[in-house]
């Protein structure tokens, strides 16, 4: 397997010129499912797998595990920020630093259960956002883009894919 595929084992994030509403909805009901889905394969996971990397060079599936609710706790902010505010420009932060903090080696359930309320409370926020509200967005400093939320929901959706697909590299 190259490394290419072991990075991106369902390809990089492509957003679609336009989106629409099927899109996001079809987005929603993944992100609103995905805390069950992790947890089916995340604790059918020995002790050994969690220690074992997706890749060469690559986190552990505990840190991937504890990226994931770091990264949609960020996601969470990003959406009420861009709610609540006009374009506000976003934090970013090191994935690598925070995977290698003392907290990515406690045990997984406890990111389990953060992505469990994080995902309820990220699509209620995105069932109840109106028709202008997908177009809210947020300033990305590193890019120096606004991402407007309909595309974030995109991105979040392949985010959640994309490691759920790491940790089947290990386990399956």
């Amino acid at each position: 397997m190259d490394i290419e595929h072991l990075k991106f084992p369902i390809g990089r994030f492509k957003c679609p010129a336009e989106i629409f509403k099927p899109d996001i909805a079809a987005a929603t009901i993944y992100l609103d499912e995905f805390p069950v889905l992790l947890r089916k394969v995340a604790l059918s996971l020995s002790e050994v797998d969690l220690e074992t990397p997706y890749r060469p060079g690559g986190w552990t599936l505990r840190q991937l595990i504890h990226h994931i609710a770091d990264s949609h706790m960020n996601a969470l902010i990003r959406f009420k920020l861009a709610l609540t505010e006009k374009n506000p420009v976003i934090k970013p932060y090191s994935e690598a630093k925070w995977a290698d903090l003392e907290d990515s080696s406690l045990p997984i359930d406890i990111s389990l259960n953060v992505i469990d309320a994080i995902h309820f409370r990220l699509t209620t926020l995105i069932r109840n956002m109106s028709p202008t509200d997908f177009e809210k967005c947020y300033f990305h400093p590193e890019s120096a883009e606004l991402v407007p939320l309909k595309e974030t929901i995109l991105m979040y959706k392949w985010h959640a894919e994309h490691h759920l697909a790491h940790l089947h590299l290990v386990k399956f």
